[in-house]
């Protein structure tokens, strides 16, 4: 009776049955589901002991999505082989090999570059995890930290919240500024600009006194003149800060404190206007006109 039961489940289990396949598939799927977890949970491990920051975090992110991916695709190589049906069918699909990779080749073109670009990101490393980046997007002009870079998509998060997501093929061939690099000591130019009827010295005094008395600032570089414009004469304050987010607060600070300081005072900020120039009628025009009114 026994016997009758083994023999019962092993005519099931054979590959050839597609009760078999089914069950040889269930029995890979969980396989690569512990091996995937076990590959995630020793690359954790492994990064929590890291008290030196020795390992790079993208790389370590973008590397482990490889190999659970390497890991799938092992596993779907593996129960292919075993499947009999699955095996022919991969065997007859070799005989077109070279016009099958030609036609995935055109039909995953962007996705192969995106996964290629990743490496590149890897290798290169212009950036980190963690590091503030500020790159041109179709919304515009977009600052945000690195959160995640995947085996396709770069995702930076916005200071407001939300997740600007480049593919790694744009990003790595277009023209970024990275805030965090090496030294994020930030120098703020602000451009104030004053009429032509103010004095000059008053003007660079006051925003000089306002931007020492801002204690964001680390140091204040100076305040020239660079710029004589049609209808107003334009200062340059610059200052060094902490970093791009301090001087980007720091703007906001100034711009409003001068705009309060400069009224007091009663500068001027000029609005931008043109002087019209009539210049005298004609006496032939003026008979005609005399002429019409008649």
């Amino acid at each position: 009776m026994s016997w009758n039961i083994v023999e019962g489940w092993a005519t099931h289990l054979h590959p050839d049955k597609w009760s078999g396949a089914l069950i040889i598939l269930a029995l890979f799927v969980l396989a690569g589901l512990v091996l995937s977890h076990l590959l995630k949970h020793t690359i954790r491990l492994v990064v929590e002991r890291d008290h030196d920051n020795r390992l790079d975090r993208m790389s370590i992110s973008f590397l482990s999505k490889v190999a659970s991916a390497f890991v799938w695709i092992m596993i779907l190589m593996l129960y292919a082989h075993m499947i009999p049906a699955l095996d022919k069918l991969a065997t007859a699909l070799l005989a077109s090999v070279s016009v099958a990779s030609v036609v995935f080749g055109l039909a995953a073109q962007s996705t192969l570059s995106n996964f290629v670009a990743g490496f590149s990101l890897i290798f290169y490393r212009p950036f980190r995890l963690g590091d503030k980046l500020q790159i041109t997007a179709p919304t515009g002009v977009e600052t945000g930290i690195v959160e995640d870079v995947s085996l396709g998509y770069t995702m930076l998060k916005t200071y407001d919240n939300r997740r600007v997501i480049i593919s790694n093929s744009s990003i790595s061939s277009t023209t970024m500024v990275n805030l965090s690099a090496k030294e994020q000591r930030t120098m703020a130019i602000i451009a104030i600009s004053v009429g032509y009827d103010s004095d000059i010295d008053t003007a660079r005094a006051l925003i000089l006194e306002i931007a020492s008395g801002i204690p964001e600032i680390e140091e204040v570089v100076g305040c020239p003149v660079t710029n004589l414009g049609a209808s107003s004469v334009d200062f340059s304050l610059r200052v060094w800060c902490a970093d791009s987010g301090v001087a980007a607060g720091v703007t906001n600070t100034v711009l409003e404190s001068v705009k309060k300081r400069f009224d007091a005072a009663g500068i001027e900020i000029p609005y931008a206007y043109q002087n019209l120039v009539i210049k005298e009628v004609p006496e032939a025009l003026r008979r005609e006109e005399r002429a019409g009114a008649e």
